[in-house]
Formats: C-alpha cells, sequence, structure tokens
C-alpha cells in the first residue's frame, strides 16, 4: 500500500490566494510533469462526490487536472506499430506501457487507477472512466489512442465512432496502457469517471492538458 502526501500544488495556493483576492489567476503556470510514473486519471470518493486527480507517484503529490500540463518529448516518439487506428504515419509519440521502458526513454508512465476506492462502496465494485472529448490545438482531432498488447484498444478519439469510449475498471486497481498521440501540438483530454453508491449515480469530469512535442 502507498503512502500518500495530500498536498494543494503551488498553482492551486495561488490561485486560491488570487480568487480570494479576486485577481485572476491565469499568469500563473501550470505544473509540468514530464517523466516518471504518474497516474493520470486517478479517482477518490470523499464520502459524497468523485474526484479527479493527478497522482505524481515519484513524489508523492496529488493535483488537480487543471493545474498540471502533461509533457510529451520527442524522445516519445516510435515507429508506428502499424494498428490501423493509430493512421499512416511512419511514426507516433508512445507513453509506454512497460515502466522500463518508460523510464530508459525519459518519458511518463501513465497510469489509470481506481486504487483509492474501497469495496463494498460502489455498485459492482467498479466504476467508468469516459473520454468525453478531445481536441488538438483547439479542433476535434482523431489522433489520440489508449491500448494494450497488440493493439487492443481502451480508448480512441476518433470522433467517427462511438466505440472505445468508455471502460469500466474493478475498484481498488492499477492499471497501465500504451497512450499513443499521432501528430505533436497542444492536447486537451476530457475524461469524466463515473460509478453508482446506492443506487444514485455519482462522476466528476476534468480536462488534461498533454502538450507533444515535434
Amino acid at each position: 500500500m502507498r503512502t500518500r502526501n495530500r498536498l494543494l500544488t503551488v498553482t492551486g495556493v495561488a490561485a486560491a490566494a488570487l480568487a480570494a483576492a479576486g485577481l485572476n489567476s491565469s499568469a500563473f503556470a501550470a505544473t509540468t510533469l514530464s517523466s516518471g510514473h504518474v497516474d493520470v486519471l486517478d479517482a477518490e470518493w470523499d464520502g459524497v462526490n468523485l474526484q479527479l486527480h493527478v497522482h505524481d507517484e515519484e513524489a508523492g503529490v496529488e493535483y488537480a487536472p487543471a493545474d498540471v500540463s502533461l509533457s510529451v518529448p520527442a524522445a516519445a516518439k516510435v515507429a508506428n506499430p502499424g494498428y490501423g487506428f493509430l493512421g499512416t504515419g511512419s511514426q507516433v509519440w508512445l507513453l509506454p506501457d512497460d515502466e522500463v521502458v518508460a523510464d530508459s526513454r525519459g518519458v511518463l508512465f501513465p497510469g489509470i487507477s481506481t486504487e483509492h476506492l474501497t469495496t463494498g462502496v460502489f455498485g459492482g465494485d467498479a466504476v467508468t472512466y469516459t473520454l468525453t472529448g478531445a481536441t488538438r490545438n483547439g479542433g476535434s482531432t482523431d489522433d489520440f489512442s489508449v491500448y494494450t498488447g497488440a493493439g487492443s484498444r481502451w480508448y480512441d478519439s476518433n470522433p467517427a465512432t462511438t466505440s472505445y469510449k468508455s471502460k469500466s475498471f474493478g475498484v481498488a486497481t492499477h492499471n497501465h496502457a500504451n497512450w499513443a498521440f499521432e501528430e505533436p501540438g497542444t492536447y486537451k483530454l476530457t475524461f469524466r469517471v463515473q460509478g453508482t453508491v446506492g443506487g444514485v449515480a455519482k462522476s466528476a469530469t476534468a480536462t488534461y492538458t498533454v502538450v507533444v512535442s515535434s
């Protein structure tokens, strides 16, 4: 069982202070995470509401998704493995599902976590993560996907299909997959986590910023 430090980010502290003073917080840059084990989708339950955080496993720090920018460097580029949903380009930017590989390339090892959710709370002891929106440089994109193994898709941003948008995960689990980006640019990925508590649907939605460098 890992030990967590529940820390408010510098960005969050500054934004809170500015909000209290009635000032604009847009001048404060988000924290950039570019390598190491990071649970990008990390759900928590406070007894009333579901919440989404980004958990930096290396530093033991949790962030609000709005306070974080995930950096995907040129070092993440690999040969396109040839799965049809990855397009026709010769290369893709890949955050791998293997921590040793991620560390050797100096890129993020992204996780999807429900390990802070305890059994016996959510119906079926499961919650669902849904990709509700994806843009690249402000426009709709089909350039993002999450997959495992030999091209087994979990998520695909392709707006032409309604498939590969939602996946259920058992509570108290920790999951990893390949996160693939087909083009450089600034991605905005919106995810919702949803579960049922006592027959009532509970959910939380957050937008994540991912900057893919050429």
